[in-house]
Protein backbone atom coordinates (compact mmCIF):
# COMPACT_ATOMS: atom_id res chain seq x y z
CA UNK A 1 0.00 0.00 0.00
CA UNK A 2 1.23 3.49 -0.72
CA UNK A 3 0.50 6.64 0.88
CA UNK A 4 1.34 9.89 -0.36
CA UNK A 5 1.41 13.17 1.41
CA UNK A 6 1.97 16.72 -0.32
CA UNK A 7 2.76 19.87 1.57
CA UNK A 8 -0.78 22.40 1.80
CA UNK A 9 -0.44 25.72 3.60
CA UNK A 10 2.28 23.86 6.33
CA UNK A 11 0.26 20.97 6.56
CA UNK A 12 0.61 17.66 5.05
CA UNK A 13 -2.30 16.04 3.22
CA UNK A 14 -2.86 12.98 1.62
CA UNK A 15 -3.26 12.48 -2.27
CA UNK A 16 -4.36 10.07 -4.30
CA UNK A 17 -1.76 11.22 -7.58
CA UNK A 18 1.94 10.08 -7.37
CA UNK A 19 3.17 13.29 -8.91
CA UNK A 20 6.16 15.90 -8.81
CA UNK A 21 4.11 17.92 -5.61
CA UNK A 22 4.63 14.26 -3.43
CA UNK A 23 7.19 15.27 -0.63
CA UNK A 24 6.47 12.00 1.06
CA UNK A 25 4.98 8.74 0.09
CA UNK A 26 4.79 5.80 3.08
CA UNK A 27 5.29 2.29 1.29
CA UNK A 28 3.38 -0.34 3.69
CA UNK A 29 4.43 -3.97 3.03
CA UNK A 30 4.21 -3.23 -0.65
CA UNK A 31 4.17 -5.19 -3.69
CA UNK A 32 6.03 -5.72 -6.64
CA UNK A 33 4.24 -3.68 -8.46
CA UNK A 34 3.81 -0.50 -6.42
CA UNK A 35 7.81 -1.17 -5.46
CA UNK A 36 7.88 -1.03 -9.53
CA UNK A 37 5.78 2.28 -9.43
CA UNK A 38 8.07 4.25 -6.59
CA UNK A 39 11.33 2.98 -8.16
CA UNK A 40 10.07 5.00 -11.69
CA UNK A 41 8.83 7.90 -9.88
CA UNK A 42 11.87 8.42 -7.64
CA UNK A 43 14.68 6.89 -10.20
CA UNK A 44 16.35 5.10 -7.10
CA UNK A 45 15.97 1.18 -6.38
CA UNK A 46 13.94 0.98 -3.27
CA UNK A 47 15.83 -2.03 -0.88
CA UNK A 48 13.71 -5.24 -0.65
CA UNK A 49 12.95 -6.88 2.83
CA UNK A 50 15.81 -9.37 2.59
CA UNK A 51 17.91 -6.15 2.31
CA UNK A 52 16.37 -4.18 4.91
CA UNK A 53 16.82 -6.84 7.55
CA UNK A 54 20.97 -6.69 7.09
CA UNK A 55 22.69 -5.95 10.40
CA UNK A 56 25.91 -4.61 8.42
CA UNK A 57 25.95 -0.91 8.46
CA UNK A 58 27.17 -0.27 5.44
CA UNK A 59 23.63 -2.25 4.33
CA UNK A 60 21.61 -0.15 6.86
CA UNK A 61 23.39 3.22 6.12
CA UNK A 62 24.48 4.20 2.48
CA UNK A 63 24.39 6.83 -0.15
CA UNK A 64 23.51 5.31 -3.32
CA UNK A 65 22.65 7.53 -6.76
CA UNK A 66 22.47 10.62 -4.75
CA UNK A 67 19.59 9.37 -2.50
CA UNK A 68 20.64 8.52 1.45
CA UNK A 69 19.26 5.15 2.77
CA UNK A 70 18.86 4.72 6.12
CA UNK A 71 17.32 1.68 7.84
CA UNK A 72 16.51 1.26 11.62
CA UNK A 73 14.62 -1.36 14.04
CA UNK A 74 11.56 -0.21 15.36
CA UNK A 75 8.61 -1.81 17.67
CA UNK A 76 5.02 -1.97 16.98
CA UNK A 77 2.83 -3.43 18.98
CA UNK A 78 4.17 -1.78 21.83
CA UNK A 79 0.77 -2.16 23.80
CA UNK A 80 2.34 -5.69 25.24
CA UNK A 81 5.45 -6.65 26.58
CA UNK A 82 6.42 -8.44 23.51
CA UNK A 83 6.33 -5.74 20.69
CA UNK A 84 6.67 -6.90 16.97
CA UNK A 85 10.16 -5.48 15.83
CA UNK A 86 10.91 -4.94 11.96
CA UNK A 87 13.18 -2.53 9.97
CA UNK A 88 12.02 0.59 8.71
CA UNK A 89 14.13 2.13 5.65
CA UNK A 90 13.92 6.27 5.16
CA UNK A 91 15.29 7.08 1.69
CA UNK A 92 15.89 10.74 1.28
CA UNK A 93 16.64 11.68 -2.25
CA UNK A 94 15.99 15.47 -2.60
CA UNK A 95 12.70 16.84 -1.84
CA UNK A 96 11.02 13.48 -1.36
CA UNK A 97 11.25 11.35 1.38
CA UNK A 98 10.35 7.19 0.89
CA UNK A 99 9.41 4.99 3.85
CA UNK A 100 9.59 1.86 3.40
CA UNK A 101 8.16 -0.70 5.95
CA UNK A 102 6.41 -4.11 6.68
CA UNK A 103 4.59 -3.28 10.09
CA UNK A 104 3.03 -0.17 11.95
CA UNK A 105 4.91 1.63 13.99
CA UNK A 106 2.48 3.95 16.21
CA UNK A 107 4.29 6.61 15.35
CA UNK A 108 3.55 6.33 11.86
CA UNK A 109 -0.16 6.93 12.11
CA UNK A 110 0.18 9.79 15.11
CA UNK A 111 2.58 11.59 13.68
CA UNK A 112 1.04 11.99 10.20
CA UNK A 113 -2.42 12.65 11.78
CA UNK A 114 -0.74 15.61 13.55
CA UNK A 115 0.59 17.18 10.46
CA UNK A 116 -2.63 17.19 8.85
CA UNK A 117 -4.13 19.23 11.54
CA UNK A 118 -1.63 21.23 12.83
CA UNK A 119 0.85 23.25 11.47
CA UNK A 120 4.12 21.61 12.44
CA UNK A 121 6.87 23.10 10.00
CA UNK A 122 7.30 20.18 7.66
CA UNK A 123 7.11 21.49 4.86
CA UNK A 124 10.15 19.36 3.12
CA UNK A 125 11.59 16.02 3.41
CA UNK A 126 14.29 16.84 5.28
CA UNK A 127 11.96 18.50 7.90
CA UNK A 128 8.65 15.83 7.79
CA UNK A 129 11.65 13.12 8.30
CA UNK A 130 13.23 14.71 11.21
CA UNK A 131 9.14 15.26 12.26
CA UNK A 132 8.89 11.66 11.74
CA UNK A 133 11.94 10.73 13.75
CA UNK A 134 10.75 12.99 16.43
CA UNK A 135 7.54 11.54 16.92
CA UNK A 136 9.09 7.87 17.24
CA UNK A 137 11.84 8.52 19.71
CA UNK A 138 8.90 10.28 21.72
CA UNK A 139 6.75 6.75 21.28
CA UNK A 140 9.88 5.50 22.66
CA UNK A 141 10.41 7.49 26.03
CA UNK A 142 6.94 6.83 26.12
CA UNK A 143 7.35 2.85 26.30
CA UNK A 144 10.36 3.36 28.58
CA UNK A 145 8.31 5.23 30.89
CA UNK A 146 5.98 2.71 31.43
CA UNK A 147 8.18 -0.34 31.90
CA UNK A 148 10.32 1.80 33.98
CA UNK A 149 6.80 1.96 35.92
CA UNK A 150 6.45 -1.52 35.84
CA UNK A 151 9.64 -2.24 37.09
CA UNK A 152 9.36 -0.14 40.16
CA UNK A 153 5.95 -2.04 40.72
CA UNK A 154 7.92 -5.60 41.10
CA UNK A 155 10.68 -3.90 43.02
CA UNK A 156 7.99 -3.23 45.45
CA UNK A 157 6.52 -6.82 45.23
CA UNK A 158 9.88 -8.04 45.91
CA UNK A 159 11.06 -5.95 48.86
CA UNK A 160 8.19 -4.81 50.57
CA UNK A 161 6.03 -8.25 50.11
CA UNK A 162 7.77 -9.65 53.33
CA UNK A 163 6.43 -7.54 55.88
CA UNK A 164 3.70 -10.28 57.05
CA UNK A 165 3.29 -13.65 57.37
CA UNK A 166 0.41 -13.36 54.92
CA UNK A 167 2.11 -11.81 51.99
CA UNK A 168 4.97 -13.53 52.16
CA UNK A 169 2.81 -16.90 51.83
CA UNK A 170 1.42 -15.36 48.56
CA UNK A 171 4.25 -14.64 46.91
CA UNK A 172 4.46 -16.30 43.64
CA UNK A 173 8.29 -15.95 42.88
CA UNK A 174 7.79 -17.91 39.67
CA UNK A 175 5.29 -15.07 38.29
CA UNK A 176 7.94 -12.69 39.44
CA UNK A 177 10.47 -14.25 37.36
CA UNK A 178 8.40 -14.47 34.24
CA UNK A 179 7.88 -10.78 34.87
CA UNK A 180 10.82 -9.88 34.99
CA UNK A 181 11.93 -11.64 31.76
CA UNK A 182 9.35 -9.70 30.21
CA UNK A 183 10.68 -6.39 30.92
CA UNK A 184 14.23 -7.72 30.28
CA UNK A 185 12.75 -8.61 26.77
CA UNK A 186 10.75 -5.45 26.06
CA UNK A 187 13.97 -2.99 27.70
CA UNK A 188 16.32 -4.97 25.09
CA UNK A 189 14.26 -4.84 22.23
CA UNK A 190 13.99 -0.72 22.59
CA UNK A 191 17.64 -0.13 23.39
CA UNK A 192 18.55 -2.75 20.13
CA UNK A 193 16.13 0.30 18.33
CA UNK A 194 17.69 3.20 20.31
CA UNK A 195 21.00 1.77 18.91
CA UNK A 196 19.81 1.97 15.91
CA UNK A 197 18.44 5.65 15.68
CA UNK A 198 21.57 6.78 17.19
CA UNK A 199 23.21 5.50 13.90
CA UNK A 200 20.68 6.58 12.10
CA UNK A 201 20.98 10.34 13.57
CA UNK A 202 24.60 10.26 13.17
CA UNK A 203 24.61 9.40 9.51
CA UNK A 204 21.83 11.90 8.80
CA UNK A 205 23.82 14.67 10.59
CA UNK A 206 26.23 13.72 8.40
CA UNK A 207 24.51 13.74 5.42
CA UNK A 208 23.01 17.76 6.60
CA UNK A 209 26.27 18.64 5.99
CA UNK A 210 26.42 17.49 2.45
CA UNK A 211 23.08 18.98 1.53
CA UNK A 212 21.50 22.44 1.97
CA UNK A 213 20.17 21.87 5.29
CA UNK A 214 18.54 25.02 7.31
CA UNK A 215 20.41 25.78 10.54
CA UNK A 216 17.52 25.22 12.02
CA UNK A 217 17.23 21.49 10.95
CA UNK A 218 20.55 21.28 11.81
CA UNK A 219 19.92 22.04 15.38
CA UNK A 220 17.06 19.93 15.54
CA UNK A 221 19.21 16.56 14.24
CA UNK A 222 21.47 17.91 16.62
CA UNK A 223 19.01 17.45 19.44
CA UNK A 224 17.50 14.86 18.18
CA UNK A 225 20.58 12.87 18.23
CA UNK A 226 21.30 14.02 22.20
CA UNK A 227 17.39 12.61 22.71
CA UNK A 228 17.95 9.30 21.57
CA UNK A 229 21.61 8.93 23.38
CA UNK A 230 20.28 10.04 26.38
CA UNK A 231 17.08 7.26 26.03
CA UNK A 232 19.52 4.52 25.14
CA UNK A 233 21.37 5.53 28.70
CA UNK A 234 17.72 5.26 30.59
CA UNK A 235 17.56 1.91 28.70
CA UNK A 236 20.58 0.66 30.10
CA UNK A 237 20.01 1.85 33.25
CA UNK A 238 16.51 -0.06 33.52
CA UNK A 239 18.61 -3.35 31.90
CA UNK A 240 20.59 -2.85 34.26
CA UNK A 241 18.20 -2.35 37.74
CA UNK A 242 15.98 -5.47 35.83
CA UNK A 243 19.44 -7.67 36.31
CA UNK A 244 19.51 -6.58 39.76
CA UNK A 245 16.02 -7.58 40.05
CA UNK A 246 16.27 -11.00 38.88
CA UNK A 247 19.28 -11.72 41.22
CA UNK A 248 17.19 -10.02 44.39
CA UNK A 249 14.57 -12.77 42.94
CA UNK A 250 16.63 -15.95 42.74
CA UNK A 251 18.25 -14.74 46.18
CA UNK A 252 14.82 -14.76 48.11
CA UNK A 253 14.13 -17.99 46.47
CA UNK A 254 17.89 -19.42 47.55
CA UNK A 255 16.43 -18.16 51.30
CA UNK A 256 12.46 -19.19 51.51
CA UNK A 257 14.56 -22.63 50.35
CA UNK A 258 17.06 -22.32 53.41
CA UNK A 259 14.47 -21.25 55.17
CA UNK A 260 12.52 -24.06 54.75
CA UNK A 261 15.06 -26.38 55.37
CA UNK A 262 16.00 -25.00 58.66
CA UNK A 263 12.37 -26.33 59.39
CA UNK A 264 13.33 -29.83 58.91
CA UNK A 265 16.96 -29.71 60.41
CA UNK A 266 15.29 -28.54 63.63
CA UNK A 267 12.80 -30.37 63.66
CA UNK A 268 14.59 -33.94 62.75
CA UNK A 269 17.18 -32.27 66.13
CA UNK A 270 14.08 -31.68 68.44
CA UNK A 271 12.65 -35.06 67.90
CA UNK A 272 15.52 -37.16 67.84
CA UNK A 273 16.28 -37.03 71.60
CA UNK A 274 12.61 -38.71 72.38
CA UNK A 275 13.20 -41.36 69.53
CA UNK A 276 16.35 -42.06 71.78
CA UNK A 277 14.32 -42.48 75.03
CA UNK A 278 11.37 -44.20 73.36
CA UNK A 279 14.37 -46.05 71.55
CA UNK A 280 16.16 -47.48 74.86
CA UNK A 281 12.39 -48.23 76.67
CA UNK A 282 11.43 -50.01 73.45
CA UNK A 283 14.39 -52.81 73.77
CA UNK A 284 13.28 -56.41 74.23
CA UNK A 285 15.48 -57.26 77.12
CA UNK A 286 14.47 -59.10 80.29
CA UNK A 287 16.14 -56.82 82.80
CA UNK A 288 15.57 -53.24 82.16
CA UNK A 289 15.15 -51.30 86.19
CA UNK A 290 12.05 -49.88 85.18
CA UNK A 291 10.35 -52.80 83.93
CA UNK A 292 8.09 -53.22 86.93
CA UNK A 293 8.56 -49.82 88.07
CA UNK A 294 4.14 -48.13 88.21
CA UNK A 295 5.69 -44.88 87.56
CA UNK A 296 7.63 -46.04 84.66
CA UNK A 297 5.49 -45.19 81.99
CA UNK A 298 4.71 -41.82 82.86
CA UNK A 299 8.42 -41.62 83.94
CA UNK A 300 9.34 -42.46 79.97
CA UNK A 301 6.69 -39.69 78.57
CA UNK A 302 8.04 -37.27 81.02
CA UNK A 303 12.01 -37.93 79.04
CA UNK A 304 10.81 -37.72 76.59
CA UNK A 305 8.55 -34.56 76.30
CA UNK A 306 11.55 -32.50 78.34
CA UNK A 307 14.24 -33.77 76.08
CA UNK A 308 12.46 -32.40 72.90
CA UNK A 309 11.63 -29.04 74.64
CA UNK A 310 15.14 -28.43 76.07
CA UNK A 311 16.42 -28.59 71.89
CA UNK A 312 13.76 -26.27 71.63
CA UNK A 313 14.11 -23.57 73.74
CA UNK A 314 18.07 -23.95 73.48
CA UNK A 315 17.48 -22.84 69.60
CA UNK A 316 14.54 -20.19 70.60
CA UNK A 317 17.60 -18.63 72.77
CA UNK A 318 20.44 -18.37 70.12
CA UNK A 319 17.66 -16.84 67.89
CA UNK A 320 17.76 -19.92 65.31
CA UNK A 321 14.40 -20.10 65.49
Amino acid sequence: MIKAFVVDNDRLRVTENLDDNVVWADLLSPTKEEEAAIESWLGVAIPTREEMEEIEISSRLYVEDGAYFMTATLPAQTEIDDPLMSPVTFVLAGTRLITVRYHEPKAFKTFPQRAEKVATGCTSSDTILIGLLEAIVDRLADILERAGRDVEAISRDIFQATSTKVSKRNRDFQELLKAIGRKEDLTSSIRDSLISLQRLAGFFAHASTRTKMSKDTKARIKTLSRDVLSLADHATFLSQKISFLLDATLGMISIEQNAIIKIFSVAAVIFLPPTLVASIYGMNFDIIPELKWQLGYPFAIAMMVLSAILPFWYFRRRGWL
